[in-house]
């Protein structure tokens, strides 16, 4: 096979981010079994002190290889763990590998249809008032037949979302187009930071209606508790591996404007201990709470009971780690994978769920999350 393409890239409009095209691939490292990953990412982390840089992604069923008691679904080809190992980290402009290519998809087909997942809402619900969890992060997938330029698709996606921490990797078989506006976690200067993303709203119409929809995510009291209890969690598991009185919270529901939705995120930063490295974040950190809910262990278990597949490249992470050492990843959400052996397209979409969600409120907000897969727009030109 020939050397994978990873590109991890910001398109986020007035950010200080940056975008990469990882070159001279001298490894690839992967995972199939549990067993594997720890092992795998101690290799990683070695090659890394020893001045080469790695990308790759961790699936959300990589999971109980940090946690066993975390329970996740079983029974796809997909990697739980995989990472190239790379000479060069080179700094690009976004959209440099751009090029105008040809894409087709079926319609996307739910995995649950509308009556099943107002049920299963109906049963989270029961396990809130039993005392079981605060809040469900419930999930399904679309999937479609897709067939044409995959990379000029991933473009498409970008620009149809300009998020922060989008990526494309072709790695053969399977293609991972990333357009997450989410940060899981930041590691630099012996700083680390997460910034989960809870509350939704769609884009206003007009001038008028963005700021009404705004203020109206601000200060709903349902969107300020989902996004709390969220930032508690982090808080709790940066506080595992960090210095005393070093968890801090600078930033609390901040909304912030994408192509096609609102999103309301809070800011957690914290100063790990000096032995605390990529492999002991991890441990820490992963899966982000914003994609479980809380408690995250039980909550795991019935996000298991309930969902109907499992959720691979979806709501795990992607990005790298460098020399220095530093690291970023996104939460993958507004995540597409695509298996070339089976022409399959599938995207994750879900929403949390507390006591007072309503089930066919959450289904439309899970249905506007996935409005960046609209047609294309023309690209500008003057």
């Amino acid at each position: 096979m020939a050397s994978p393409l990873v590109l991890l890239e910001n398109y986020k409009r007035n950010s200080t981010g940056r975008s990469f095209h990882f070159v001279d691939c001298v490894e690839e490292i992967s995972a199939t079994m549990h067993a594997q990953i720890l092992p795998a990412l101690h290799r990683i982390e070695a090659a890394v002190q020893s001045g080469l840089h790695a990308a790759g992604f961790i699936s959300y069923e990589a999971a109980p290889a940090f946690e066993p008691t975390f329970c996740v679904k079983s029974g796809t080809d997909f990697p739980l763990l995989w990472f190239g190992l790379f000479k060069e980290r080179r700094e690009i402009n976004a959209g440099e590998f751009f090029r105008e290519g040809e894409f087709a998809r079926s319609d996307w087909e739910p995995g649950l249809d509308e009556k099943i997942y107002c049920n299963a809402i109906e049963k989270i619900r029961e396990h809130i008032a039993a005392g079981d969890t605060y809040q469900v992060n419930f999930t399904f997938r679309l999937r479609a037949h897709f067939h044409g330029d995959d990379l000029a698709l991933y473009h498409h996606l970008c620009r149809r979302q300009r998020a922060g921490y989008c990526a494309y990797f072709n790695l053969g078989r399977y293609r991972i187009l990333s357009a997450s506006p989410e940060l899981f976690f930041q590691w630099q200067n012996g700083n680390l930071i997460t910034r989960p993303m809870k509350g939704t709203r769609p884009r206003g119409r007009t001038t008028e209606e963005d700021r009404l929809y705004t203020e109206q995510l601000k200060t709903s009291a349902k969107e300020r508790a989902e996004n709390l209890m969220i930032v508690d969690l982090l808080r709790n598991d940066m506080g595992r591996i960090s210095e005393f009185g070093s968890v801090q919270v600078p930033k609390l529901f901040e909304v912030e404007r994408y192509e096609t939705v609102l999103q309301m995120t809070s800011t957690i930063a914290s100063r790990p201990l000096p032995q605390v490295g990529f492999v002991e974040i991890l441990q820490a950190l992963f899966p982000s709470g914003s994609v479980t809910g809380a408690p995250k262990i039980r909550t795991m278990g019935i996000i298991n009971e309930l969902e109907d597949s499992p959720r691979q490249i979806y709501t795990g992470a992607i990005g790298f780690v460098s020399p220095g050492p530093e690291a970023a990843f996104n939460v993958a959400i507004r995540t597409l994978l695509i298996d070339t052996q089976t022409g399959i397209a599938e995207l994750g979409i879900g929403s949390g769920i507390t006591y007072d969600s309503a089930p066919e409120a959450e289904h439309k907000e899970c249905l506007l999350k996935a409005n960046f897969l609209t047609p294309p727009r023309p690209a500008l030109e003057l």
